[in-house]
């Protein structure tokens, strides 16, 4: 059922997410690019938060913060690409009204959460690079647990807050929403009673949660790429403003995107659009993000290249110990004491029995 009774209005019970239905004959296309677009966000995000993790060198501040994108990265995808996968694969664009607000729940409270996640991290660039003397003392364990943990709830609030105030809206259809995905501007059009304050607010925390953080974010930015044009070293200087290029511009789509969806006025030119200005910060930047923030910096690849050499030598030992151990079998020893094991063309391990 769409649609229930309640006194003289009609409640919606089921909504429709249109997403991309006006392009019927490229759901199957859609639906491999955004699967693989799901699979690599997945597994860029999961390894770097597991590197974080484990390996103790990357136990320093600039890494907290990256786990912690890459942890949000990872549940802000599940909140939205599996159940667009499934819409694309089956046809079966409806979801019940409870589930909507479930998934914009988690929606805005990560995308809140990562505004002002992105800021800190520029802001510790900034103090890294152009504050290095002083680094150490401002930006300690602690302190480093308090922005993250003030991040989180922040967006928290936000969201709470948010879901609440749609919550308490009467909606009496249509029940078709144009969107992927349960967002507060389409969904709020479903609705039959006033919605000026849910627009207010709306529009007070999605300038708090986006003007702010990218201006902090844009300045830090400025300041990393002047100190860096005073490197003297040519090629350094080419490496370090490359490197903070590609974090600028990826930022100023997310936060670009988000300001022309919540903030800026609903026009139909910009409503025509905002489904597109979506799939950047809810799709694409959870992607490129483990990308140009980790996988590109030379402490993860040696960080990732120990972890798959200790997986790997683990698993060699392990298959010798058993075949050396096999019933019926003599242990091919070299001595009472070790066992030399070949990897490949390294030298041999001793291992201590």
């Amino acid at each position: 059922m769409a649609t229930t009774e309640r006194g003289n209005q009609t409640s919606i019970s089921d909504i429709i997410l249109l997403g991309f239905g006006n392009l019927p004959e490229l759901q199957i296309c859609l639906f491999l690019l955004f699967l693989v677009i799901y699979m690599v966000t997945m597994a860029g995000n999961i390894v770097i938060v597991m590197l974080v993790v484990a390996d103790p060198r990357l136990h320093t501040p600039m890494y907290f913060f990256l786990g912690n994108l890459s942890c949000l990265e990872t549940c802000y995808s599940s909140a939205i690409l599996p159940r667009m996968l499934a819409s694309l694969l089956t046809g079966d664009r409806t979801i019940s009204f409870r589930m909507c607000i479930i998934q914009y729940y988690f929606f805005a409270f990560l995308v809140s959460v990562e505004c002002y996640l992105l800021s800190v991290m520029s802001y510790d660039r900034y103090l890294a690079i152009c504050k290095p003397l002083h680094y150490a003392a401002l930006i300690n364990g602690r302190f480093c647990f308090q922005l993250a943990a003030g991040s989180w709830i922040s967006g928290l609030l936000a969201s709470s807050t948010m879901t609440s105030l749609i919550s308490q809206l009467s909606f009496c259809g249509p029940n078709k929403v144009d969107h992927f995905l349960c967002d507060v501007t389409p969904v709020k059009k479903l609705s039959c009673s006033d919605t000026s304050l849910v627009d207010t607010v709306t529009f007070i925390l999605a300038s708090i949660f986006t003007l702010p953080p990218f201006l902090l974010t844009l300045v830090s930015y400025v300041c990393i790429i002047a100190t860096i044009l005073r490197v003297p070293s040519t090629s350094g200087r080419q490496k370090a403003f490359s490197t903070c290029s590609s974090h600028l511009i990826v930022v100023t789509l997310f936060y670009g995107a988000l300001i022309i969806v919540y903030v800026l006025p609903d026009t139909d030119t910009l409503r025509v659009l905002n489904k597109v200005f979506s799939v950047f910060y809810t799709i694409l930047t959870p992607m490129v993000n483990p990308l140009i923030y980790s996988l590109r910096n030379r402490e993860v690849k040696e960080a990732l290249r120990r972890v798959v050499n200790s997986l790997l030598i683990f698993t060699r030992l392990r298959q010798f110990k058993l075949r050396a151990c096999a019933p019926g079998e003599k242990p091919s020893v070299v001595s009472a004491n070790s066992i030399s094991v070949q990897w490949g063309n390294q030298s041999r391990i001793a291992i201590a029995f």
